[in-house]
């Protein structure tokens, strides 16, 4: 009797090791994309990721410039001028520091907390579009997976200008 497996080609290469970082790119795209879409269509059509990024730094209680900066990891002077596209497009505004007169503040609009809530509850939808598509257990094996090999530390909101470098 003949092994019928010696006459068959047996494909058991793993994929590239690039291939990894495009896949999570593009997971990453497709969301990034569909909130913006979906941001427009809510009556923000002018916000762009790297805004969602800057947003999400001043936060709630607000931040100055280098502060800003630093937590997005680019100068103050980038900064000032990322808070300028927010301040013109009604994000964000430039205001007294109550602890100290010499500090100038950035604080999310009301439109800014608008855009920031709406942005939660499309990733809470766009997140069910996905466990909808791959069943429950399998996103959460996706979401643990990821959780184990992102940095310890969190998250860092300076991803937009470091795909731009």
């Amino acid at each position: 009797m003949v092994d019928e497996k010696v006459n068959q080609v047996v494909e058991s290469r793993k994929p590239p090791g690039f291939e990894l970082p495009l896949l999570l790119f593009a997971g990453f795209r497709s969301l990034i994309d569909r909130l913006h879409a979906e941001l427009a269509a809510q009556g923000h059509p002018d916000v762009r990721p790297a805004h969602g990024f800057a947003m999400q730094a001043i936060g709630a209680h607000g931040a100055t410039a280098s502060e800003l900066g630093r937590r997005l990891g680019v100068s103050k002077q980038a900064a000032g001028k990322t808070v300028d596209r927010l301040a013109a497009l009604g994000y964000a505004e430039r205001v007294e520091d109550a602890a100290d007169a010499r500090r100038k503040l950035v604080r999310l609009t009301p439109r800014g907390v608008d855009v920031l809530s709406r942005s939660a509850a499309i990733f809470d939808e766009l997140r069910a579009t996905w466990e909808h598509s791959l069943g429950a257990q399998r996103l959460q094996q996706v979401e643990s997976a990821l959780r184990t090999m992102a940095p310890a530390e969190g998250v860092r909101l300076d991803a937009a200008t470091w795909f731009s470098a």
